[in-house]
């Protein structure tokens, strides 16, 4: 296994002990959920920049990288909604851009190709795991609203972008 891997593992790994930890609600667990949730977003980079660097991308990445991203960044929404400071119906529209883009991963496989994630994804796995660490860092109401519009806007573009760049995957699906 490569190290690329072993890091994407360790990211999934670490998405009990996040929600362990904002569960618990002990003094100062809000402080220590972020800094979970922070090395976990910055394994998120060392992997992707291990595995080009080091030329250790593989199918296994391709695949389970995006997967732990979206449990990670998830469990996080959950955890606002739960709390009162996300809308549940933001988690829903980030939820189905996630069962959509997973299935039609699921149908590229059968097909023998492995989509890998596109730059506008990227952007919206970055800009949504930064507004994450901002409500966690606890801002004020209005900026958790401004941080709910950029994880809607990068959400709904990034699956549009993927849709409209890979619909030849749905090509005599029968």
């Amino acid at each position: 296994m490569t190290t690329a891997n072993k890091l994407t593992i360790l990211r999934v790994v670490m998405i009990p002990a996040f929600l362990a930890v904002v569960y618990a609600g002990f003094p100062g667990s809000g402080y220590v959920a972020l800094a979970i949730y922070i090395v976990a977003c910055l394994t998120d980079w060392l992997d992707g920049y291990i595995a080009r660097h080091y030329n250790q991308v593989s199918d296994f990445g391709k695949f389970m990288d995006p997967l732990a991203d979206k449990c990670l960044v998830v469990a996080a929404l959950c955890w606002f909604v739960e709390n009162g400071q996300m809308a549940g119906w933001v988690l829903a529209v980030v939820l189905l851009r996630e069962f959509a883009v997973s299935g039609m991963r699921l149908v590229a496989v059968e097909k023998g190709r492995v989509i890998a994630a596109g730059w506008s994804g990227k952007v919206k796995t970055a800009s949504t795991m930064v507004c994450i660490c901002l409500m966690l860092f606890g801002i004020p109401g209005w900026a958790e609203r401004v941080c709910e519009v950029i994880i809607l806007v990068t959400t709904i573009y990034s699956g549009v972008e993927y849709f409209a760049k890979n619909l030849d995957v749905f090509k005599d699906v029968k």
